[in-house]
């Protein structure tokens, strides 16, 4: 009864967004791929917002539900039935009493199972879709039987794109870069590596007094050029982002040092490899919004990359949703990690795995400590961090190992500004 109901409801949304987007006709930009794409879509919101009125998806809303709420410019009503009701009234009555519509939508579209792009792509028709990366093993690949698939369900928002629009691919992902694209669709993609549209090059972390700040990188498209400066982003994965940006406003035509303008500022979402204060004169890399391989292997990249004057910690939650996959990428994440940090902390069921991983690596034994709870792990480590020491904190969203950093964090009471699913809907599970 509950799925039929959610059927139903999600069902009358995508209804009321078709006509909303039938009545207003934005622009639409719509972000898929398997990490990244949170941060990709604010950062395609920062450099389009100063020239024109543009709405992104709030946090992740990139499901059957998300996208529609969007759309339709309405809030999760989490399991509230009069919050849901209230919803679907508003949402049918937007046609008629809107004003000031958006001139541009920024959409991010993810898939849990296969179908849920396929799906949203039978009527979502966006004029530039951006794909980021993928990987080899990517999250959710529990659910679709092997990565191929996963590359097949995110191909078809590409499929999807409006005659005459664009699709802007990762070029640094071979899976990615080799996506067909419908004919008569202008294609650009961005990185690093050759042959990017818009490519980095030079990217180093800035410090200030021996604290990370940001990352530096030159951006070289048509022929010039230009320096770009990000605040608290760390890592070459963590540029990527600001480069499909600025390929969208080359797209559209829009002057690239009025882009660079709006990204400088921009701060990572609440979880996304963000750097806050942590008890002690510690520092924390806050990764916790989700975990994979691909995602957790960059962080680990960024923490080699660091240069701190105290120890270098990883706290590690399972990597859930990998299937067959689970037990080889919790090793592989493990021989990883003991390569980089002095302690590890694991947490959940696969930790056995991990362990394993990082003592074919060389860590010995002393050096790490598996529990059952983020809690029981963020308490442990409160008693042990020291001044100085860089702590990376990520694991997938159902181990919440954002309760970790609630623990060790300098300010907890800015825990709900700064954190991750720190909502009342969240804190009760």
């Amino acid at each position: 009864m509950k799925e039929t109901l959610k059927k139903i409801v999600a069902g009358i949304l995508a209804w009321e967004a078709r006509r909303v987007l039938k009545r207003f006709v934005p622009r639409v930009v719509a972000v898929t791929g398997s990490v990244g794409k949170t941060s990709t879509k604010d950062a395609i919101v920062a450099v389009l917002e100063h020239s024109a009125h543009v709405r992104g998806s709030d946090k992740s809303y990139n499901s059957e539900f998300g996208v529609p709420l969007t759309i339709l410019g309405l809030a999760n009503a989490w399991r509230s039935p009069v919050g849901w009701a209230k919803n679907l009234i508003q949402g049918f009555l937007i046609p008629f009493t809107a004003r000031g519509y958006p001139d541009w939508l920024v959409l991010e579209v993810g898939a849990d199972k296969p179908g849920d792009i396929k799906s949203l792509s039978r009527w979502l028709h966006p004029d530039v879709v951006v794909v980021t990366r993928i990987g080899e093993v990517p999250v959710h690949v529990e659910h679709f039987g092997s990565p191929l698939h996963i590359v097949e369900e995110k191909a078809s928002l590409v499929k999807a794109v409006r005659e005459g629009g664009a699709v802007v691919l990762n070029n640094d992902d071979e899976k990615v870069r080799n996506m067909k694209v419908p004919f008569g669709v202008q294609v650009r993609s961005y990185g690093f590596g050759e042959g990017a549209s818009v490519r980095g090059v030079n990217a180093h972390i800035l410090y200030e007094e021996d604290h990370p700040m940001g990352m530096t990188v030159k951006v070289e498209t048509d022929g010039k050029s230009v320096p770009l400066r990000l605040k608290n982003v760390f890592g070459v994965h963590a540029v990527m982002p600001a480069l499909a940006a600025l390929t969208v406003t080359e797209l559209l035509h829009v002057n690239i040092l009025d882009a660079i303008k709006g990204l400088e500022w921009l701060l990572p979402a609440p979880g996304r490899l963000r750097l806050i204060g942590g008890a002690k004169g510690s520092l924390i890399l806050d990764d916790t919004y989700n975990s994979s391989p691909v995602a957790l292997h960059a962080a680990l990249d960024t923490v080699q990359e660091l240069q701190i004057k105290g120890r270098k910690i990883a706290v590690l939650g399972d990597m859930m949703e990998l299937g067959v996959y689970s037990q080889e990428e919790h090793k592989k994440a493990g021989r990883h990690a003991a390569t980089v940090c002095e302690k590890l902390y694991l947490v959940g069921k696969f930790s056995i795995f991990t362990e394993e991983g990082a003592r074919q690596g060389g860590m010995s034994a002393d050096r790490i400590k598996r529990f059952d709870t983020a809690e029981r792990a963020g308490v442990t480590l409160l008693k042990e961090i020291e001044k100085g020491d860089l702590i990376l904190v990520k694991g997938s969203q159902s181990v919440r190992m954002e309760r970790v950093v609630v623990k060790i964090m300098q300010e907890p009471e800015l825990a709900p500004e700064l954190l991750v699913r720190q909502e009342q809907e969240w804190q009760k599970r």
